[in-house]
């Protein structure tokens, strides 16, 4: 399917790895120019900045002044911006909701809720201009929280709110705003030393690749019995900022595995 993005100026935060990364290079390989934003360039970024029309802006967006560095850098590159993807988000497991002090809630949000803020607030004024799309990256943990990531759940439900409330506002005027509510994605955010798979291997007794290929499918209930991959939210995120996507604005595409259950 043609998707009509050819030459587009695209906005991507947190795109060093998994998800970004993922959105990143898929958006490069259909034509668009990427502003790719991270506080560290990872080899597998440096490649793409190699290959394709992608260029890495070092920045730090949980402070303040991180989401206006990433969207002048962009508008001084290419003039434009097409395409916002806020993908940033972090926490770690944790044993509940007492275990996580003010400083903690305060990097999550910080991360995963302000830094999308402060990136739509920079970029809408010339998202505007031409028209344009948001996917904001949230997470199916925004309506199935769980305790040892119970700040990380309510940053990303501040995010599904935030994604209504800006379509609500500026659809009329040409912008369409969405979210991708992803389940467990085969990411450094479950793989990583440290990360979720190794927490649930630890209480499984087995190893962290293991706790993802199978435990995490069979205890979290995901019907098609696997975690998804990042390439396959990527393609959504892709078909949402796409000219294809014209009328569809306000909503959340859940890629779960069918792990959620209700209507």
């Amino acid at each position: 399917m043609e998707l009509n993005l050819t030459g587009d100026v695209a906005v991507v935060t947190g795109a060093s790895k998994g998800i970004g990364l993922a959105v990143t290079e898929a958006l490069a390989r259909e034509g668009v120019r990427v502003v790719a934003g991270s506080r560290t360039e990872t080899p597998e970024l440096a490649a793409l900045c190699k290959e394709y029309e992608v260029s890495f802006v070092p920045v730090d967006l949980a402070g303040a002044d991180g989401a206006g560095q990433l969207v002048r850098s962009a508008v001084e590159q290419h003039g434009r911006i097409d395409v916002l993807v806020n993908n940033l988000g972090a926490t770690s497991p944790r044993s509940g909701f007492l275990d996580i002090d003010d400083g903690e809630w305060q990097r999550v949000f910080e991360l995963t809720f302000f830094s999308a803020v402060r990136t739509s607030r920079a970029a809408l004024p010339h998202l505007l201009v031409q028209g344009g799309a948001v996917v904001n990256i949230s997470s199916i943990n925004a309506r199935l929280p769980f305790p040892s990531v119970v700040d990380y759940s309510a940053a990303k439900a501040a995010l599904t709110n935030l994604t209504k409330g800006l379509s609500e506002e500026f659809a009329p005027q040409g912008v369409r705003v969405n979210s991708v509510a992803p389940g467990p994605v085969r990411t450094p955010f479950w793989t990583a030393p440290g990360g979720f798979a190794e927490a649930v291997a630890a209480g499984a007794g087995t190893t962290g690749e293991e706790a993802l290929d199978t435990v995490v499918p069979r205890e979290m209930a995901i019907s098609t019995g696997r975690v998804t991959e990042p390439h396959e939210v990527a393609e959504l995120v892709l078909f949402l900022a796409s000219p294809r996507a014209a009328n569809i604005t306000g909503a959340e595409f859940v890629i779960d595995g069918g792990q959620i259950k209700t209507t």
